[in-house]
C-alpha cells in the first residue's frame, strides 16, 4: 500500500458507490461496500458486506475494514453513523446526515444561516394542513419531510379543493407545506470542503426535470453572472461551516427575479454532478475521495467551454449512437432495466454551446419527450 492508501467504506453499493471507487482506484484507495446483495453497481470494485440480520454485526465488519466511512444516501441511518463514528471516521459528520434527512430542519437551517428558501410550515394532520394553507396562500407543494426523491412523496396543491386530496395521497404522516416559487430556471451547485476547512465550488449548473426525475444537466448554466455563482458559493460556505461538512454537498436552487432560493441539499455526491467526470479537472467523485481522506482538494475548472450530463433512464436504448459520438461519453450502472430507474448517464464535452446542442439533438432517444 501507498503512504496516501486508505481503506474506504461505503454506506451503500450503488452507483454512486461505483463511481466512487472507480475515481479512487487510480490515486491508491481500496473500496468496501456495505449492500443487499453481489448484483449491487458497486458489487465487483471492492469487498462486499452484506446486509444480515444482525445489521450490528454487518457493519461492525465494515467499520473495522475501513480508515474512514462515507455514505451514499442522505437516508443512511444517523444512530448507524453515530455508533461507526464512535471508533471510525464517518464524512460528512452526523449533523449533515441528521439536517438534509428532514426537510423541515433543512428549512431551519436555511432561515438561520440567512440562506433565503420558500415559505413553509411542517404539519401533521389535515386540519394543520388547511390552517398552514390559509398562511401561506396557493399554488404550494405538500412533500414527505423524510425519504422523498425523484418527485415521490409530492403533491402540488393548486386550489382549496385539493387539500383534502392531498393530504389522502401522501399523508397520515409529518408532513411540510412550502410555498410555490416562481422561477425561471432550476439550478445546483456542488463543492467540497476538506477537514482543514479549505473550499473549493464547481460552476452553477441547469437541471431539467420531468415527472420529478432529472433528465438532464448544462454545466456551467448559460448566462450566469459573477453575482450570481458568488451569492450560490456563499450559501454554500455557510452550510459547509455550519456543518463542518467534509466531502461534497450539494444546494439544488431556484433562479428567480431576486436571485438564488434554496430548495433543498444532498450531503453526497450528485447526478447534477455525474457531468464532471469528464467535464471537470478534477471530479466530484475524486475530489469527495479526496476531502474524506485527507488529501489536497482538486481543480475544479471545466476542461472544456460547455459540458452535458443525460440521464439513461427505464431502458438502455440506443447506445451504439452514443459510442459513435466522438464527444460523448458513456457510463452504466450495470443495473436491470425498470420503468423510472436511473440505468447510466451520458456525458457531453463541447468546445461551443452551439456545437453541444447539436450534439444532444442527436441524442433524442434518451433525451424527454
Amino acid at each position: 500500500m501507498t503512504p496516501i492508501t486508505k481503506k474506504i467504506g461505503v454506506l451503500g453499493a450503488g452507483q454512486l458507490g461505483r463511481m466512487l471507487a472507480i475515481a479512487g482506484y487510480p490515486l491508491g484507495q481500496k473500496f468496501g461496500f456495505y449492500g443487499m446483495n453481489g448484483e449491487e453497481p458497486s458489487a465487483l470494485l471492492g469487498h462486499m458486506f452484506f446486509h444480515s440480520s444482525d445489521d450490528v454485526t454487518s457493519v461492525d465488519a465494515l467499520a473495522k475494514f475501513a480508515d474512514v466511512i462515507t455514505y451514499e444516501s442522505e437516508n443512511t441511518s444517523v444512530e448507524q453513523v453515530r455508533e461507526i463514528a464512535k471508533h471510525t471516521p464517518v464524512y460528512p459528520g452526523e449533523k449533515s446526515l441528521f439536517v438534509s434527512q428532514h426537510r423541515g430542519r433543512e428549512k431551519g437551517m436555511f432561515d438561520q444561516l440567512d440562506i433565503p428558501c420558500a415559505p413553509y410550515q411542517v404539519v401533521d394532520s389535515l386540519e394543520s394542513l388547511k390552517i398552514a394553507v390559509e398562511e401561506i396562500g396557493l399554488p404550494a407543494v405538500l412533500k414527505t419531510t423524510t425519504e422523498g426523491y425523484d418527485g415521490k412523496g409530492q403533491f402540488v396543491i393548486k386550489d382549496a379543493d385539493q387539500i383534502e386530496q392531498a393530504w389522502q395521497a401522501i399523508g397520515n404522516r409529518e408532513l411540510i407545506l412550502e410555498g410555490f416559487i416562481e422561477f425561471s430556471r432550476e439550478l445546483s451547485i456542488i463543492a467540497v470542503r476538506n477537514a482543514a476547512n479549505e473550499h473549493v465550488y464547481y460552476p452553477l449548473v441547469q437541471n431539467i426535470h420531468q415527472d420529478g426525475i432529472l433528465r438532464y444537466t448544462i454545466a456551467p448554466a448559460q448566462q450566469i453572472s459573477e453575482a450570481i455563482q458568488q451569492q450560490a458559493e456563499s450559501y454554500m460556505q455557510k452550510l459547509l461551516d455550519e456543518l463542518d461538512h467534509v466531502g461534497v454537498l450539494t444546494l439544488e436552487l431556484f433562479e428567480t427575479l431576486d436571485g438564488l432560493v434554496a430548495n433543498e441539499m444532498a450531503p453526497r455526491v450528485h447526478n447534477s454532478g455525474h457531468w464532471t467526470i469528464e467535464g471537470a479537472e478534477t471530479s466530484q467523485f475524486e475530489n469527495h475521495v479526496r476531502a474524506i481522506t485527507g488529501l489536497p482538494l482538486g481543480s475544479t475548472a471545466p476542461r472544456q467551454t460547455i459540458a452535458a450530463m443525460v440521464n439513461i433512464i427505464g431502458e438502455t436504448g440506443p447506445v451504439e449512437t452514443v459510442l459513435k459520438m466522438p464527444n460523448a461519453h458513456l457510463h452504466l450502472y450495470d443495473k436491470a432495466e425498470r420503468a423510472g430507474r436511473k440505468l447510466g448517464h451520458i456525458n457531453l464535452v463541447s468546445d461551443s454551446p452551439e456545437a453541444l446542442f447539436e450534439d444532444l439533438k442527436a441524442l433524442s432517444g434518451f433525451m424527454p419527450k
